[in-house]
């Protein structure tokens, strides 16, 4: 499995988890911003991320990312930075 998707699948489980919701219906196009993510919804997710792909993610560039799948991107940059 490519990194990317690797690290979008850990953001959609962890979030299905935190949100109590249905992985199945969460994709590269899910929005935080929809499921009504609050700053402790985002601290969980970077936490889960950052101890899975042993990388420092700060909060506040994680935040502006509107979808999962960018998300994702810009978590895969600072792993591979």
């Amino acid at each position: 499995m490519e990194l990317r998707e690797e690290i979008l699948q850990t953001i959609i489980k962890r979030t299905a988890d935190v949100m109590k919701k249905n992985a199945d219906e969460l994709n590269a196009d899910s929005s935080f911003e929809a499921l009504g993510f609050k700053s402790g919804n985002y601290v969980q997710v970077t936490t889960v991320l950052e101890d899975e792909f042993e990388v420092e993610i700060p909060y506040m560039d994680f935040k502006r990312r509107k979808t999962f799948g960018e998300a994702a991107e810009y978590v895969e940059q600072l792993v591979e930075g």
